[in-house]
């Protein structure tokens, strides 16, 4: 090992490593289920080799036992679930929002093969989540990831501990913000149903002999998919400016 690197460099370039290994498991992107798990691991360790340079002065000595290294090694991949957890987190707020959608245009049956995801779901949801990863990528969203992994050995050094307490704090407030911004996503769609629904019923009011299922059932989900399809552009341009605000904290 001291022909090509010192220990201390060997054990620096592991724990940038355990970190990036575990952020790149969970991150949108390259951490999906269908990537490979070599092309994720070979990409983690390219990444590291790039970072030794910059964090690698950072990391303190080798601790003296087999625990303290395993210790530090723990507290690197943790600190990597809770910084790719949340960035996978946020990504619910689209799912939230076809399945609302997909509940008002009565389409909430039509179940598709989420490749995101280990089960099926709603075809509006699957298609949304498939939306954001294509926005996240042609948005230069990975971009900012990739700076907000290097700006967190600033804001969680190797010498921190785990904010475990604040870690909870901001998966909640995150995954309430997600189901806020999914709610208000499908706003277009929902203020349509509630339209159209108080219309329906004031027609069977009026009309008790008139057929009203028959023609506003395929009213509702024609009219729901065509308003959805125009504001399908602001909900792309919405849903990456909260993405690059909840990425601000890390300086990216």
């Amino acid at each position: 090992m001291e022909h090509f690197a010192t220990a201390q460099q060997v054990y620096a370039a592991g724990l940038i490593f355990a970190r990036l290994g575990a952020i790149l498991m969970l991150i949108p992107g390259i951490g999906e289920a269908f990537v490979p798990a070599q092309v994720r691991l070979a990409f983690a360790f390219v990444f590291a080799l790039v970072l030794f340079p910059l964090v690698g002065p950072s990391v303190p000595a080798i601790p003296a036992d087999v625990g303290g290294i395993g210790g530090a090694i723990i507290k690197e991949v943790l600190i990597g679930l809770m910084l790719g957890g949340i960035l996978r987190l946020f990504m619910t707020s689209l799912m939230a929002a076809g399945e609302i959608v997909s509940i008002q245009t009565t389409l909430s049956f039509s179940q598709t093969a989420n490749p995101t995801e280990a089960q099926p779901s709603a075809s509006l949801s699957t298609f949304l989540g498939l939306i954001g990863l294509l926005l996240v990528m042609t948005t230069d969203l990975h971009h900012l990831f990739i700076a907000a992994i290097v700006k967190s050995y600033q804001v969680f050094p190797f010498a921190r501990p785990v904010p475990v307490a604040d870690a909870g704090q901001l998966a909640i407030q995150t995954v309430s913000r997600s189901f806020a911004l999914g709610l208000q996503l499908s706003a277009p769609v929902l203020v349509f149903s509630l339209v159209f629904s108080i219309a329906t019923g004031l027609v069977a009011r009026v009309m008790p002999q008139f057929q009203v299922f028959f023609v506003a059932a395929p009213l509702q989900v024609l009219l729901g998919l065509a308003i959805f399809a125009l504001s399908l552009g602001a909900i792309g341009m919405v849903w990456v400016d909260r993405y690059r605000e909840l990425l601000a904290p890390f300086g990216a």
